[in-house]
């Protein structure tokens, strides 16, 4: 199994253009791809509001570019346009292999005054791998709250725990087709994203400690597949936030306990300029 996961900034390249069917393009470059996992993805934002953008809704245009693919936006911001069309943000994965149960958890937004921020979510979809199920969760956390950041790696860590007690203790109770039908939830899980911090900013640390109702702790793939080397930079390479920046750090792919063995390689595309951030490729087997 293959998966990407890539902030696209709108689908807006370091030249200014926007362009869904580039983001595509480049992620088939990367790889044949059973799951691809995007951040920032917009729907009714035309410039100014956001740069470059005509305000096409790319949740449509970025599932009719993957024809085979199952589609499943993630809305975090919905608010309304000038024209009383819905504008929105949010995430979106899109997978080939077969999809089971889908969660969208809104993330904490704590008040956090005089800072600003928006509405975060992480969509979670149970896909079915060659190997067997397995939770895919993506997301993308806030970059200016500290404050709201914390929480929502809390919630991430609740959202885990939370779905791996039901794998461990729950039970199907449910069987008709209705609305309480019960899905068995698979203990593999696998959460990734842009979580706008660093990988020794403590709460990169919160996301990897242990837990105490003995949900087994996550692991960062990069240490599994690149043990003693640091991580890439992933944001900040090839446009700077200031004129001399650094280069930052801040996309991971974490996973449970059940995957560690399955990681077979995570690669960071640090050429692509089809966005602001690179995509990560994952292989598990």
């Amino acid at each position: 199994m293959k998966l990407i996961t890539w902030n696209t900034q709108w689908c807006c390249g370091i030249d200014g253009r926007v362009d869904p069917a580039r983001i595509v393009a480049e992620a088939k470059r990367l790889a044949d791809f059973d799951v691809l996992c995007l951040q920032e993805v917009a729907d009714h934002f035309p410039h100014p509001r956001l740069a470059g953008s005509a305000g096409e809704d790319q949740f449509a245009v970025l599932a009719a570019l993957l024809p085979g693919y199952t589609p499943i936006p993630g809305v975090a911001v919905d608010h309304p346009g000038d024209d009383g069309r819905r504008r929105r943000f949010g995430n979106m994965i899109l997978s080939r292999l077969p999809v089971r149960q889908v969660f969208r958890h809104l993330l904490p937004f704590p008040v956090d005054p005089g800072v600003d921020g928006m509405p975060r979510i992480a969509v979670e979809a149970t896909v079915v791998a060659p190997f067997g199920e397995l939770r895919v969760i993506t997301t993308h956390l806030e970059w200016y709250s500290q404050k709201q950041r914390s929480a929502q790696v809390q919630a991430l860590r609740a959202i885990y725990a939370d779905g791996h007690a039901h794998a461990r203790r729950g039970s199907v109770t449910d069987e008709s087709g209705g609305p309480f039908t019960t899905f068995r939830r698979p203990a593999a899980t696998l959460i990734c994203g842009d979580f706008n911090l660093e990988p020794e900013d403590p709460d990169h640390g919160r996301m990897l400690a242990p837990f105490d109702d003995g949900t087994a702790p996550l692991s960062d793939c990069w240490t599994l597949t690149h043990p003693g080397v640091a991580h890439p930079s992933t944001f900040c390479i090839h446009s700077k936030m200031v004129p001399g920046g650094p280069e930052m750090h801040c996309d991971f792919i974490f996973v449970s306990e059940e995957l560690k063995a399955r990681v077979r390689t995570l690669q960071v595309d640090q050429e692509t300029q089809a966005s602001d951030h690179q995509p990560l490729v994952l292989e598990l087997g």
